[in-house]
């Protein structure tokens, strides 16, 4: 069992999300570890990138902040402050981040550093699940989960993405769930029912509001919701910790 996995067992499992750099990564790092503190069971960093397609319009307004910052945020800057964070973070950290620029850094170089600064798993969203064989024997080599993302659009594949997912599969419930709608397919207990047939790797469900209705909460293992940190980091800034410690605890005694 993965490190990821293990922080699934016996428990229903908050993942925090924010974007690396927004407003700065010394509040980044800072952020990570309230995050920590309030409960959160994964913490998911998104890697900024010009050209996010997968995100939310929220998140996308924080990868424009974090690379707008002084200085700018490189991969290898945030692999610095993970390198800075590492010893005081014992819950699995996971990269959610494009194949450019893991491609553009080098495929083991990539890896290799994740092993270095503690980085458990991965999610590469624009990665077609038929390519990932270019990347998995390094991540493999290193320690490194390849996230399974699975949509309503994956259904006829689903049962193939999951038999091989590794840490957790990222369930989208809907292809709109993640900007805020409540509304998400009738069929999600459906598509969990599919994964849990050939895989005991945890579900994580993308939900739209801040916590998740009794139908899907008795079928998921875990919960992220995408922008509500981020919005937390837009509104207060330099001094969202507390509000960020606030919102994940609430959350996570609600689970």
């Amino acid at each position: 069992m993965s490190k990821i996995s293990e922080a699934f067992s016996n428990k229903k499992a908050f993942v925090g999300f924010l974007t690396a750099g927004d407003p700065s990564l010394e509040k980044t790092e800072e952020f990570i570890l309230k995050m920590q503190e309030a409960g959160a069971s994964v913490i998911e960093i998104g890697v900024p990138f010009s050209d996010p397609i997968a995100e939310t319009p929220v998140v996308q307004e924080a990868n424009v902040r974090a690379l707008s910052a002084e200085g700018g945020c490189t991969t290898d800057m945030i692999f610095d402050m993970l390198a800075r964070v590492k010893d005081k973070v014992s819950v699995p950290v996971v990269l959610m981040t494009y194949l450019n620029p893991v491609f553009k850094y080098g495929y083991e170089a990539f890896m290799k550093k994740c092993d270095e600064t503690g980085v458990a798993g991965i999610i590469i969203p624009d990665m077609p699940y038929d390519e990932r064989d270019e990347i998995l024997p390094m991540a493999d080599k290193y320690g490194v989960d390849i996230i399974s993302l699975v949509a309503p659009a994956s259904k006829s594949r689903i049962r193939m993405i999951a038999g091989e997912a590794k840490g957790y599969i990222y369930v989208l419930p809907s292809l709109d769930a993640a900007d805020g709608r409540k509304d998400v397919v009738t069929d999600i207990s459906d598509i969990v029912a599919q994964i849990r047939k050939v895989t005991d790797t945890p579900v994580v469900l993308e939900i739209g509001v801040d916590y998740p209705e009794a139908e899907y909460e008795t079928i998921a293992d875990g919960f992220v919701v995408e922008n509500a940190i981020v919005n937390l980091i837009a509104k207060h800034g330099n001094d969202a910790a507390q509000p960020i410690y606030d919102y994940v605890k609430k959350t996570v005694e609600s689970l």
